[in-house]
């Protein structure tokens, strides 16, 4: 193989590396999605920990990626939510909601994003997070609902 033609192979296979809907469009993936959701709110920032993606606002922990935690079968976040919602939400749909290890016994819940989630739900559930550990001031500034979801 020449060097001109290794180089067109190698920028072939970045090409197919991307998922692609009909038409050619770049298809997002729930990571990607999931981040969008988070970076949106006011003075987030991304940081990895523990070797996944987490998301923060001044220091506080609001979301945290599980991408298949020590072998665990499903691609999740993690989220604090008020105090109670946890054990309602795993009872009404286990199937989507779970206890996360390490922070579940908190009121944290896992939401899996693996499986064709409702992406208006994570959006809402994930802003409920940020709100609960965000200051006051900045808090206030995100109002239900504010981060809009496209379907896809």
């Amino acid at each position: 193989m020449t060097p001109r033609s290794k180089a067109a192979s190698r920028r072939s296979n970045r090409r197919s590396a991307t998922p692609r809907r009909a038409g050619g469009r770049s298809a997002r993936t729930p990571v990607d999605r999931l981040r969008a959701i988070c970076l949106a709110l006011p003075e987030a920032m991304e940081k990895v920990a523990w070797g996944e993606p987490t998301w923060r606002v001044r220091g506080r922990l609001f979301a945290q990626l599980d991408d298949h935690h020590h072998g665990a079968d499903y691609l999740a976040v993690w989220l604090p939510v008020p105090l109670g919602e946890q054990e309602a939400m795993i009872f009404t749909d286990p199937e989507r909601f779970f206890r996360p290890p390490y922070v579940g016994h908190r009121g944290w819940v896992g939401v899996r994003i693996d499986r064709r989630p409702d992406w208006t739900v994570v959006a809402r559930l994930v802003e409920q997070a940020y709100q609960l550990v965000a200051p006051p001031r900045l808090a206030e500034t995100v109002k239900p609902g504010v981060l809009r979801t496209r379907r896809g």
